[in-house]
């Protein structure tokens, strides 16, 4: 039986990466600044303490496998100077906790999983609209394309330590709990489909459980090493995406246009991603063999809100 450390594990993915886990036999180790004692089988709590650059050392001397998701979310708050540091820190120093830890503690692990995002990308251009982005493309020069950029980096010295590290660029996860869907099924809730600008700009999505299947998929087949865009086969337009939530919710419904300039005045420079058209290539991913449960909007939004 395998053991398996999830950094980010009390987020939206991390809770349904560590059920899917316990579901196939692993054992899990979720990293918490306040660890819990937990009831139920196969799973336990670790300390770990950013700012003390500290992690329990007997769960790292436990662990196969390490999924590195910690990271303050890109979403939830107005981008404010500190904010957009506070973003940076959170997924470039726990990479340098994980790394000095690892390298310090012996242990066996053989595999780390550890997200980015398609942030990496910038706006669409002729040759991604055709083929979308691949993980080749080189990083965007915005604020988010740095964040990934850093956050890749910060986990790269663990290849020279022997050690298999498959990184994710994830895209949207869809999940009915939380996260980007949310914003669509409130305003669903009464009738109403929100269109973002004109809605032509592509969404690249991917179902939360697809994701963690992707997660996996990779700590168990030691041929894929390197990076992988975690995006369904189907990206969407954005006008696509809210009329097919809405619909799911309402027979009748009527579609809303929020003006760029409103998003703007809203959200500040965050608007700028949520206007920004990006078709991703899952190609990598399926070549190496996953198979996708949802690989369309129509299967993913039918499962999440049914």
């Amino acid at each position: 039986m395998q053991t398996v450390i999830i950094t980010g594990g009390t987020g939206m993915v991390g809770q349904a990466l560590t059920n899917t886990l316990l579901e196939k036999g692993y054992k899990v180790i979720v990293l918490s600044r306040t660890p819990k004692v937990s009831s139920r089988h196969n799973l336990s709590y670790a300390v770990w303490d950013i700012e003390k650059m500290y992690i329990e050392p007997a769960a790292i001397a436990s662990a196969d496998i390490v999924v590195h998701l910690a990271g303050e979310s890109v979403a939830t708050k107005r981008w404010t100077a500190k904010r957009k540091q506070e973003i940076v820190d959170s997924r470039v120093k726990t990479s340098a906790l994980l790394v000095n830890t690892i390298k310090e503690i012996p242990h066996h692990i053989h595999t780390i999983i550890s997200a980015s995002a398609i942030g990496w990308y910038g706006p669409d251009n002729e040759k991604s609209l055709i083929e979308g982005f691949k993980e080749v493309d080189p990083v965007d020069t915005s604020y988010l394309g740095s964040t990934c950029q850093l956050w890749e980096a910060g986990m790269q010295p663990i290849k020279t330590m022997g050690i298999r590290l498959v990184t994710l660029r994830i895209g949207i996860v869809l999940n009915k709990r939380g996260g980007a869907l949310a914003e669509f099924i409130k305003p669903a809730n009464f009738g109403l489909a929100t269109i973002l600008g004109n809605g032509k700009q592509i969404v690249s999505w991917i179902h939360q459980q697809d994701l963690c299947n992707i997660i996996i998929y990779a700590a168990e087949h030691k041929a894929m090493e390197g990076v992988y865009n975690a995006v369904a086969p189907h990206p969407v337009f954005n006008k696509t995406l809210a009329v097919a939530v809405a619909s799911k919710i309402h027979q009748f419904y009527i579609p809303v246009y929020v003006p760029s300039f409103v998003l703007k005045l809203m959200l500040g420079e965050m608007s700028i991603e949520v206007l920004k058209s990006a078709k991703v290539s899952s190609q990598k991913i399926q070549e190496a063999g996953y198979v996708f449960e949802y690989p369309t909007i129509e299967l993913a939004l039918t499962q999440i809100l049914k």
